[in-house]
């Protein structure tokens, strides 16, 4: 039986120094995985650094949304195990919004995840794994956010289509949130989602972390959306 953890593994995950990202990565460096977390701000990966303090973690800069700098991060990485996109930051609004917010959620989540996939493949070892994430409104959309809906759609669909090509060497699975609890201030957000689920409460970073870890270490998981979302999509 293959083994389920990260122990010896090597893992990436772009947009790592902050929530999501960085709470999957201390669980990995918990795991004993060796881990690069990579984003555009500096600062904030250095402050990453500083709080998992760890000799098997190391940083680097990469603009995720430049796929020149995709291609060098990648080379600059070599060969890993597993990766973790979980990197973007976009706007939400309805179908008549402007162009560059119709967009938003396509050039800054979509497109940058496609691109990391692409230029990851060839350094991910067999047996290896990608995990994207999309956001449960792709199955329960929210009124004003049409193009933010799609775009979630789109990233499952995208999991599923390269856990078809990749198969059988790399294994790809999408994990969907719900709203989770980071560092951001938003209390509003919070207590409207809290109505929104079954299990009537925001979730925690450390439990997207542990789909994640999930997703990376089950070998016999490709082509699936979890849903982390505690019963959104349901309620």
């Amino acid at each position: 039986m293959a083994k389920m953890n990260l122990t010896n593994q090597r893992v990436v995950i772009i947009g790592g120094s902050t929530g999501i990202g960085l709470g999957t990565a201390k669980e990995a460096v918990s795991q004993g995985a060796q881990v690069v977390i990579a984003g555009r701000s500096l600062e904030k990966l250095e402050q990453a650094q500083s709080a998992i303090n760890s000799d098997l973690l190391q940083i680097l800069q990469v603009d995720n949304k430049d796929e020149d700098s995709l291609q060098s991060f990648f080379r600059e990485v070599g060969h890993f195990d597993h990766l973790f996109t979980p990197g973007a930051a976009y706007v939400l609004g309805p179908i008549t919004s402007e162009k560059e917010v119709a967009e938003s959620c396509f050039q800054n989540k979509f497109w940058p995840q496609y691109y990391a996939a692409k230029y990851a493949v060839p350094y991910i070892s067999k047996g290896g794994s990608i995990v994207l994430m999309s956001g449960a409104a792709s199955q329960r959309p929210i009124v004003g956010a049409a193009s933010y809906a799609a775009c979630n759609g789109a990233i499952e669909s995208l999991g599923k289509a390269l856990a078809v090509e990749l198969a059988p060497s790399i294994r790809v699975n999408v994990v969907s949130p719900g709203t989770i609890r980071t560092e951001k201030d938003r209390k509003e957000a919070y207590e409207a989602y809290e109505g929104m689920t079954l299990l009537e409460r925001v979730g925690d970073v450390s439990e997207i972390a542990h789909s994640v870890i999930y997703l990376m270490t089950n070998s016999y998981t490709t082509g699936t959306t979890l849903f982390t979302d505690g019963g959104y999509v349901l309620q």
